[in-house]
């Protein structure tokens, strides 16, 4: 991965991914998991909470999947995937209009006024879309907000084809597989630890040549004005 240029000034398009770098909701987000699994006992559910951990920016609807195809071992009547689904979904829901909101958000929007910015989330859409707005923040996102069931690759791809991601464009995310899919994109990747649960990760940002900050107020100091509009 090559060094890229920090100041998000300078691209055309941010994309953000949403849990642990827009919202502090990682660990809502396991907690959710462990306890919609709980039907199925203690075990099933630390399971389910740590293969979430350690696939993190996976859809629920693929986490849940391998949960019933590789973790559980009976059938627990009512409890397939819908059920699961509707389960977490009850339990993530509140985390989510309560967690902490990443500082600085507005303040980078005002320094980037020409750049498109999108959400690329493993979170349902719909959810993600109602979230933020409840929370007065889905005006911050120009180009949308988008989520599953749709993975990150296909997404990016898609709002690439259709030019709504514009080169340069940098993925600001906080797991493994949100540089994978930017990677595949062709998308400069940037990783944001202070709420990441990758496990050391600075051994693995410096092993693959990665780009990391603390959190987004740590990118609004990289943030410089262009000498000229963009689009100019």
């Amino acid at each position: 991965m090559k060094n890229i240029q920090l100041n998000p000034a300078s691209y055309a398009t941010l994309v953000f991914d949403c849990d642990g770098v827009l919202l502090d909701s990682n660990k809502v987000k396991t907690q959710a998991f462990y306890q919609a699994a709980l039907p199925y006992g203690e075990i099933a559910a630390q399971a389910l909470a740590d293969y979430h951990v350690a696939n993190g920016g996976v859809s629920r609807y693929k986490k849940f999947s391998y949960f019933l195809e590789h973790i559980v071992t009976k059938h627990i009547e009512g409890a397939a995937l819908e059920n699961l689904l509707d389960r977490y979904a009850e339990f993530v829901r509140s985390g989510l209009l309560s967690c902490d909101v990443a500082s600085g958000l507005q303040e980078l929007r005002n320094k980037t006024p020409n750049t498109r910015w999108l959400i690329v989330s493993g979170g349902d859409q719909a959810e993600l879309r109602e979230i933020f707005r409840q929370r007065e923040l889905d005006g911050l996102f120009d180009g949308g907000i988008f989520g599953s069931p749709d993975i990150k690759e296909d997404i990016l791809s898609r709002e690439q084809s259709s030019a709504n991601i514009i080169s340069p464009a940098l993925f600001i995310g906080d797991s493994k597989y949100d540089y994978k899919a930017a990677s595949e994109s062709r998308i400069d990747f940037l990783f944001m630890s202070d709420w990441s649960e990758v496990e050391n990760w600075q051994q693995w940002c410096a092993e693959n040549n990665i780009n990391s900050l603390q959190n987004i107020s740590a990118l609004i100091e990289n943030c410089m004005p262009l000498p000229f509009p963009k689009n100019a």
